[in-house]
């Protein structure tokens, strides 16, 4: 426990941090109270972001060009100079965001608990911009303290407990603390709302504030850690859940129109029990052991294919080899084997339904789509011929195994371009689909399952399952699912639903009827 301890806060820029804390402690003119935002800055933050990125000497570099800014700000508050020394810090907590959107943008919609480190390292940022209008006396729309206070808002608040709450979450996963998480990474946002705009907002988002906070208590309590670690950790949200009491009478007293508590009265209030309890114990506790990562990458073949594909003359008979490489077929009606073997044999006409909570997106969308000449839907539901044809794709431009392309059309407006191909993982083989976009590929990973003698396709299953957005440096999973049900209708024609989604809710509802032609 010591080692890991030395290992994690006791780097020469952490300690640096410290001494840097304790010189401003003694020996800065300035009022107590701000070096509760100058601990966060100088040592909890610092410490926090070496637990979850692993930064090179120009990282290191930059922390302490940012803890030599802050602490001259003690001796030169004002002016010119310290608006410089603010606007440095500025870049530093817009190289840790960077840092958080490149985490982000590595992995995607999954795995909340890595989203909520990567939500804490962009807030830092939103916090440094609050920073540097208290100090450049920026007219905010509020007092010069709260604007301060919003600043350490987003250092304590955001930053830590997301940042905190995530490596919880590498050792605690549930439905309950994934409610918990959701609510604290747009907790901050919602109270920043709330005092901006209406007092009532602002009461509720504390009271769901208050929700998550204790839920994520209850499961520290809950969960097996090592004896030292747990202790501190539930000190630390203990901590929070006390806190959090006042801001709720502080934000009941704005709404009824009379002060419960003060100002003054918070900066004593939080500034032991944020600064010392939670964040110093905080820091503390994810010292004595930092959990590993959960997340695995992705490893499955992606599409080499950008922007428009070069169509070939060379036609493919259907979209698979072999409908069994993916599932038992024994159970499947013949003709849905035979229609995925054989596609070109088969006319397609299509029902397309938008939600209409959707519709002002997907009239937007569609002047892109009409350009793209790439998931171009229509707007109308009336019923329309798709007519396609499957052509291979070479095989060493792609770079999966046996691509070909599925190209429909509606007139002379081409709706889908879908190379699809085929990958097995742990045994299990999944339909691996690449729609070509610009500088860019869109990827479904779908799942083969049988049930009732009805073909299910879906990318919300276990594994590799899911749809993703690929470039040359990254593969991102969307918040994104669809789902297939193909039904046989009769020996020569079949019916298919293909639903969509985004974030969980449905936007999308395609209606097929395909029949054999030849």
């Amino acid at each position: 426990m010591l080692a890991n301890l030395r290992n994690n806060l006791c780097s020469p820029v952490l300690l640096l941090g410290m001494m840097l804390t304790v010189i401003c402690y003694f020996l800065s003119t300035q009022p107590d109270y701000l070096l509760i935002l100058t601990v966060a800055q100088l040592v909890f933050v610092p410490a926090m972001l070496k637990m979850v990125v692993s930064l090179n000497k120009v990282g290191d570099a930059i922390l302490v060009i940012m803890m030599l800014a802050v602490s001259v700000l003690h001796w030169w508050p004002d002016g010119g100079i310290a608006i410089t020394l603010a606007f440095v810090y500025v870049l530093y907590t817009a190289f840790v965001a960077l840092l958080g959107v490149k985490r982000f943008l590595h992995r995607g919609f999954t795995n909340i608990a890595e989203i909520a480190i990567d939500v804490g390292l962009i807030y830092i940022f939103v916090g440094g911009l609050w920073f540097f209008a208290s100090i450049a006396n920026i007219d905010t729309g509020f007092t010069p303290i709260i604007t301060w206070l919003t600043g350490i808002h987003f250092h304590y608040s955001a930053f830590l407990l997301a940042v905190s709450s995530g490596l919880f979450g590498r050792v605690h996963q549930s439905k309950w603390y994934t409610a918990s998480v959701v609510i604290l990474l747009v907790g901050p946002m919602l109270v920043a709302i709330g005092i901006t705009f209406s007092t009532i907002i602002e009461v509720v988002s504390v009271v769901l504030y208050i929700f998550a906070i204790y839920s994520l208590f209850i499961l520290s309590i809950k969960t097996k850690l090592p004896r030292m670690q747990g202790l501190l950790l539930r000190i630390s949200y203990g901590a929070v859940c006390v806190t959090i009491l006042w801001s709720l009478l502080y934000a009941f007293g704005n709404f009824i129109g009379t002060s419960i508590v003060g100002i003054p009265d918070m900066l004593k209030f939080h500034g032991f029990f944020n600064c010392v309890l939670f964040g110093g114990f905080g820091v503390m506790a994810w010292a004595i052991a930092v959990p590993k990562s959960t997340q695995q990458p992705y490893t499955f073949p992606v599409s080499k294919i950008r922007g428009k594909l070069a169509e070939t003359r060379v036609e493919h008979s259907g979209l698979v080899d072999e409908l069994s490489d993916y599932l038992d077929t024994v159970k499947l009606p013949q003709v849905i084997s035979h229609f995925y073997e054989n596609t070109n044999e088969y006319s397609l006409s299509a029902s397309v339904q938008w939600h209409t909570w959707f519709k002002p997106f997907a009239f937007i969308y569609q002047g892109l789509s009409r350009w793209m000449q790439q998931l171009n839907l229509p707007l109308s539901r009336k019923l329309i011929e798709m007519v396609g044809n499957i052509v291979k794709v070479d095989e060493q431009l792609d770079g999966r195994k046996a691509p070909r392309a599925w190209i429909r059309k509606i007139g002379q407006q081409t709706t889908f371009v879908a190379i699809y191909s085929q990958h097995t993982t742990a045994q299990t083989t999944y339909m691996n689909i690449a729609l070509p976009l610009p500088f860019s590929t869109m990827i479904g990973i779908l799942y083969l399952y049988e049930e009732d003698g009805k073909l299910h396709l879906t990318s919300a299953h276990e594994g590799d399952t899911g749809t993703y957005l690929a470039t040359r440096h990254f593969v991102f999973k969307l918040p994104l699912h669809e789902h297939f049900t193909l039904t046989v209708k009769s020996e020569t024609s079949l019916s298919a639903i293909h639903k969509m989604r985004i974030f969980g809710l449905p936007f999308l509802r395609i209606d097929y009827n395909i029949k054999r032609v030849v």
